[in-house]
């Protein structure tokens, strides 16, 4: 789309579409959502949605195979952020946490850790709601990670 990065976003589930538009709108990055299907079609010419057939991971694949070093992840999926991490993205879950190449581990191991005290019946399978003040750091996230991947893209 652009010689600059672009987002991809693991869209199914992802409550922070309309931010991630807003941010990219003000720098001029491309956004591609990437879901099974149901998303509402753009008119911006600088948004793309890619539907993935149903099969489990098939919009991680997607994202994965085509998510270049430089350009930026948004998911909340811990397996999906070490696969972008690891490819050299900047990534950021939907409460604006970074996910680096010094915080990916943790990450992983947590969230092994709580299925494996799920799966036991240890823990409830609960999530905490997504609230005003989760939107607000993503949006101050997403920004500070764009400026500094077009600061990157420039310094090549």
């Amino acid at each position: 789309m652009t010689d600059g990065p672009a987002i991809y976003v693991d869209a199914d589930a992802c409550p922070v579409k309309a931010e991630v538009v807003k941010v990219a709108e003000r720098h001029e990055v491309p956004v591609i959502f990437v879901s099974n299907g149901g998303l509402r079609p753009s008119r911006d010419p600088m948004v793309r949605h890619v539907v993935v057939p149903g099969t489990a991971d098939a919009a991680d694949d997607w994202i994965a195979e085509h998510g270049e070093a430089g350009d930026i992840g948004i998911t909340a999926d811990v397996p999906l952020a070490s696969r972008l991490v690891d490819k050299g993205l900047h990534v950021l879950g939907p409460t604006g946490r970074p996910f680096t190449p010094e915080t990916i581990g943790m990450a992983v191991a947590m969230r092994n850790l709580k299925q494996d005290l799920r799966e036991s019946g240890e823990i409830k399978g609960y999530n905490p709601g997504f609230t005003a003040a989760d939107r607000s750091s993503f949006l101050q996230a997403l920004d500070r990670t764009v400026r500094r991947a077009l600061r990157e893209k420039q310094g090549e």
